[in-house]
């Protein structure tokens, strides 16, 4: 499979876009996945229980389908109330890694399940969820989904207040010595990805910035290649 990602010197984290499939026709979703897998390595899969946010999506059958059709890091992202009950089914239908709510409650616990689990271990927190509720728990996961819009829908567009914490989550983990990935999800094109990655941030996801353009895969490079550039200039 080839992948596009930035070179990272030792012990930075790799720049990546993870497509995300919200925004994906459902009608032929096997097929617009392929048009982007050249592109990257992750797909995000957004999944919503009409509950904790206000819109319904996939639920496991359909992750197990896409699964039979790519290869890619499935990066799960549930935008649910009750994710403890949905954390195995998930990774048995074929989720590599899966990010839940900070606001669910619950969350060394929820951590734990899917270290044992052996999912990669994400934590998401909205825009208005301060950084000092995440704090605690930078040492248990592997991924920190700052929202950069509300969570339920695609095409909001980016809340460039949440910055602020995507930097001081890379200051906490740098500090640490930990091995985080810092991920963006909203109102991610060419434009914001580049003070997105200039806070920190280094896993980006773009679902309409994709997906409604003519051609998704040149879509992916140049979100790509934005950030890269950020990345380039911050360092020269």
């Amino acid at each position: 499979m080839a992948t596009v990602e930035t070179p990272a010197p030792s012990g930075v984290p790799t720049l990546r876009v993870a497509p995300s499939i919200l925004s994906a026709d459902f009608g032929s979703l096997a097929d617009a996945v392929d048009r982007v897998t050249p592109g990257t390595d992750w797909l995000h899969v957004d999944v919503m229980d009409g509950h904790f946010v206000p819109n319904l999506t996939i639920g496991p059958p359909v992750v197990a389908s896409l699964r039979a059709h790519s290869d890619l890091f499935f990066d799960t992202h549930l935008m649910i109330t009750d994710p403890a009950r949905y954390l195995e089914p998930f990774r048995d239908a074929g989720a590599d890694g899966c990010t839940v709510h900070i606001e669910v409650g619950e969350t060394e616990a929820l951590c734990a399940r899917m270290r044992d689990l052996g999912l990669r271990v994400g934590l998401a927190a909205n825009p208005d969820t301060p950084f000092e509720a995440l704090e605690p728990y930078l040492p248990l996961v592997d991924l920190v989904l700052c929202m950069t819009v509300f969570p339920g829908f695609g095409g909001q567009s980016f809340i460039a207040d949440v910055l602020p914490k995507v930097a001081q989550v890379r200051a906490a983990a740098d500090a640490a010595g930990l091995t985080l990935d810092v991920e963006v999800d909203g109102g991610i094109d060419e434009r914001t990805v580049v003070d997105a990655a200039r806070a920190g941030a280094n896993v980006f996801v773009a679902g309409s910035a994709v997906f409604n353009r003519p051609d998704p895969l040149g879509a992916v490079g140049a979100i790509l290649e934005a950030a890269a550039g950020q990345r380039s200039g911050a360092s020269s």
